[in-house]
């Protein structure tokens, strides 16, 4: 009788274990986008083999990093399968400002390039067998905010798209009405490169086509808020601010219950 009643509780103990030991794991994944090369980053909880929503995390200028590389650990930590598109393609990091700039302006001057690339991410994100096919979501940090928002402009399947601190003026604004998911844009009302006739445009793009979604400006925020690495001085337009980071985040959380579910 004894071992019976304690019988339940080892049950218990034993999948507490279990879970405790459960571990992020990550992978590089080599793809292709046409006859490029693209070597991308996954993140899941590997304690399941359930299918779960999936997200796309999409890089800043300087290409995929430790930052977004960060982002998508804590996104599996979540509970999502989480995976970094490589929009400039293998072994492509830039270092440098110039670099950087030079790099995203070839994708930025080119929408059609930089929205067949990001699709590529996105395709190989839903091929993954555990990814719930229909509950997906997209987000991306700067030079990342501006391709999220392409993608979703290109009328690709995805119900959430997340823009952190991105650019966002389009050359084909009227592709908004392309757009089949919600949108959640985390801007920096001090950023000064985003200006506020940009954000005006935008929001009156979002408005005409019809889209259901929700901008914040976090005050006192400039660009690259969510990335420590950005430093503290806000007179040079990009600077680390804790609060925001950490609002914008959990706003991002009550986004996804909403669209991807619990």
């Amino acid at each position: 009788m004894k071992t019976s009643a304690l019988l339940p509780v080892a049950v218990v103990l034993a999948a507490l274990s279990a879970s405790a030991f459960a571990k992020i794991k990550t992978e590089v994944v080599e793809y292709k986008d046409g006859d490029t090369v693209c070597e991308g980053f996954l993140a899941y909880d590997d304690a399941s083999d359930k299918p779960r929503p999936g997200v796309l995390v999409v890089q800043d200028w300087t290409g995929v990093g430790d930052y977004v590389k960060g982002r998508a650990q804590q996104l599996a930590e979540l509970g999502y399968v989480a995976f970094c598109a490589d929009i400039y393609g293998k072994g492509v990091r830039p270092t440098d400002p110039k670099e950087c700039a030079a790099e995203a302006g070839k994708y930025k001057g080119d929408r059609p390039m930089l929205r067949a690339r990001v699709k590529a991410g996105l395709d190989q994100l839903v091929k993954n067998p555990l990814v719930q096919k229909d509950k997906v979501a997209a987000i991306g940090y700067c030079f990342g905010g501006t391709t999220v928002l392409e993608l979703a402009r290109s009328g690709a399947d995805v119900q959430g798209t997340v823009s952190f601190h991105g650019g966002l003026g389009s050359p084909t604004p009227d592709d908004a009405k392309n757009i089949k998911g919600k949108v959640l844009v985390c801007h920096g009302a001090d950023d000064p490169f985003v200006k506020p006739d940009e954000v005006a445009a935008f929001k009156d793009e979002m408005a005409k086509g019809a889209v259901s979604f929700k901008f914040v400006a976090y005050p006192g925020a400039v660009h690259s808020f969510s990335n420590p690495k950005a430093g503290s001085d806000n007179s040079k337009g990009s600077a680390y601010n804790e609060a925001a980071d950490k609002e914008s985040w959990a706003a991002m959380k009550v986004f996804f219950a909403e669209v991807l579910g619990k």
